[in-house]
């Protein structure tokens, strides 16, 4: 133990003993190796968002489409049993992976809207994309399940925030993948 005989030593004594024990508490640990494939699974979902505008763009078809939302979750949900996760959060992930989608389709939309034009890009099939949409669903769930027992960590926002950041490609694409991957750190318990 230090030996501070003023006020003014004693002061600098305790805000050095302070840093000296947080310095190592604070150094963060690594991201789990579970969190990179789901990150890159859930941004893949994410940019087929633009080629889901495009088609509605040309079809005059809503984004929000109610019914297809509904057995997607419900699919959801059937698929986390399988896979021994709680159904409601599976739930939750793919609410959010539908509303992060919408978030694009409408960001995209309304600036074609604004250009009176859609970019000149090859259209896919809607029903083509979705059938990509329900296979990327089934390897997030898989990869959400190998992710679980990370997302209590302290360190879940950290770790989140810093793999997220390199996937980023614009500001309407981040603020989706900010939306798409709200929820996968629990930090109140």
């Amino acid at each position: 133990m230090f030996h501070c005989p003023r006020l003014p030593q004693l002061l600098t004594c305790a805000l050095f003993g302070l840093l000296a024990s947080g310095a190592h508490a604070a150094t963060p640990s690594t991201a789990p190796e579970a969190l990179q494939p789901l990150l890159a699974t859930i941004n893949e979902r994410l940019n087929i968002a633009d080629q889901v505008a495009l088609t509605k763009w040309d079809s005059g078809k809503p984004i929000q489409d109610t019914a297809r939302e509904t057995a997607v979750i419900a699919n959801a949900r059937k698929q986390a049993a399988e896979r021994r996760l709680d159904p409601d959060d599976a739930a939750e992930l793919i609410a959010a992976q539908i509303e992060a989608n919408k978030l694009v389709q409408y960001g995209l939309i309304a600036q074609w809207q604004a250009a009176h034009k859609a970019p000149d890009l090859p259209r896919p099939d809607l029903n083509q994309l979705r059938l990509k949409l329900d296979e990327l669903q089934t390897r997030l769930l898989q990869q959400y399940a190998d992710f679980v027992p990370y997302r209590v960590d302290p360190e879940c926002p950290n770790w989140l925030a810093e793999q997220r950041s390199s996937l980023i490609k614009d500001a309407l694409h981040g603020q989706a993948l900010i939306r798409a991957t709200g929820e996968l750190c629990v930090t109140d318990q």
